[in-house]
């Protein structure tokens, strides 16, 4: 995989979109991943309750990762609490949470009342979606390490089609860094009233369009060029930039170039959120 780190978020947004499908497989092909993920698939299946879970250090950091909570691996005994809430009980702990990370996995796991009981875990399907989820994060996150800009643009890219109000991405400190930035609001927003930063993101844009592709895109390259621009790593409009793809020929199992011809940062559509 070819690092992102030192490009601007421009070249490094065309790299990642030729290159992510090959640079996930690589990740699961690592030798650290991968016994990760055997044991994952061969052991989860034994889990029948939280206290199962957490008993097996192996299993529960793999899915605290994959839920991308890596650095809540140490509060063992929270996460007990938040695995045994009742979703509809708003003052149990998962409800009482702002970090929407812990309601997810919450409602990723599927335990049963207290804890107990568990379908999910013996289901194949359910098996391959948590292994593609610990892909998933370790990509992202990687990618984040690399270029702090491009973590945030794939965080939005995922998150995008769950957004049902502007209080979701208020939760979430990338999403409020990505509106912020991609329609020119200051960072000294993020301390007023919440509400009065929910009705701004709401004159800003209609959330119902972020379940179109065209309005994702065209905030990802606004965004992009925004963060180029104020980091004084703006690419010029006509460059054409060749980088060598670390993704192996499918066909030939070498390494190719890859020419990316880099467009006009300020050349991104626009349209009308409202």
């Amino acid at each position: 995989m070819i690092s992102i780190a030192g490009m601007s978020s421009t070249v490094a947004l065309q790299l990642i979109n030729a290159t992510e499908d090959k640079d996930q497989e690589l990740i699961r092909k690592e030798p650290q991943h991968a016994r990760e993920i055997a044991y994952f698939l061969d052991n989860i299946g034994d889990v029948e309750n939280v206290e199962d879970l957490t008993g097996d250090y192996r299993l529960y950091s793999f899915v605290m990762k994959a839920y991308d909570l890596e650095d809540q691996i140490f509060g063992k005994a929270m996460m007990e609490k938040v695995l045994k809430s009742d979703l509809t009980d708003r003052s149990a702990l998962v409800n009482r949470l702002t970090d929407s990370r812990f309601k997810e996995i919450h409602k990723a796991m599927g335990f049963g009342p207290e804890g107990q009981g568990n379908l999910n875990t013996i289901d194949a399907s359910w098996k391959a979606a948590v292994v593609d989820k610990y892909v998933d994060t370790q990509y992202v996150n990687g990618k984040d390490d690399e270029n702090g800009a491009i973590g945030t643009v794939l965080e939005f890219r995922r998150k995008a089609g769950g957004i049902k109000s502007a209080y979701d991405i208020l939760r979430n400190s990338d999403l409020s860094e990505f509106f912020r930035t991609a329609f020119g609001l200051p960072e000294a927003l993020a301390g007023i009233d919440i509400d009065r930063q929910a009705a701004i993101i709401n004159d800003r844009i209609d959330l119902e369009t972020l379940s179109d592709p065209e309005v994702v895109d065209d905030l990802v390259r606004r965004y992009v060029a925004i963060s180029d621009a104020t980091s004084g790593t703006a690419t010029s409009s006509n460059a054409a930039v060749t980088l060598l793809s670390g993704a192996l020929s499918a066909a030939s199992g070498s390494y190719i170039p890859a020419t990316i011809d880099i467009t006009a940062i300020q050349g991104f559509g626009g349209y009308k959120t409202r």
